[in-house]
Parts: C-alpha cells; structure tokens; sequence
C-alpha cells in the first residue's frame, strides 16, 4: 500500500506527464439521465475535503482542472437540455 505522500507524487506526476494538457475532442452520445448522474458525480467528485480519497488528486490537476470539470458539467447539462432540470432538483437536496 502507498503512502498518502506516495500517492501524491504519483498523481502529480500523471498529470505532468507530455500530452496531458492537449486538448481532445469527444463524440459522447449518452442518455439524458446519464448526463444528469454524471454531473452529480463531478459535482460530489469536486467536493472533496482533507482526507477524501481524491484529494490528492484534485490537489495535483490543480485549480484550473477544477474549474475546467465544473464548466463541463454545466456545458453538458446545457447540450442536453437540462439545465433547469438541474436546478431545481439541486434545490431539493440539503446543503
């Protein structure tokens, strides 16, 4: 098993790997409930908090992938149409 510092090397050296920051283009065809799960899994994805699991590697993608990821949900959301959808049924879940 690694070690939480281990870890955090490997991750931070996974994303400094050449390519990582090329930008790719995806022809995703998905159901529209499956767009909505996927947006609550990068929701609660980038909600970690000290010693989460994926903590170290939101730390190593850094700030700037965060946001990346939020915006991809929103533009995911907004293709399928779902945007209102959205959030209204986040207004149902407790904060």
């Amino acid at each position: 098993m690694l070690s939480e510092k281990e870890v955090a090397l490997l991750y931070e050296t996974i994303m400094s790997a050449p390519g990582m920051n090329d930008a790719v283009k995806l022809d995703l065809r998905i159901p529209r409930k499956n767009v909505l799960l996927l947006v609550k899994v990068l929701e609660k994805g980038l909600q970690t908090k000290t010693g989460d699991a994926l903590e170290g590697l939101m730390r190593a993608a850094g700030e700037s992938s965060q946001e990346s990821m939020q915006q991809i949900g929103t533009e995911l959301l907004e293709k399928a149409g779902l945007s209102d959808m959205h959030t209204r049924l986040s207004t149902l879940h407790p904060k």
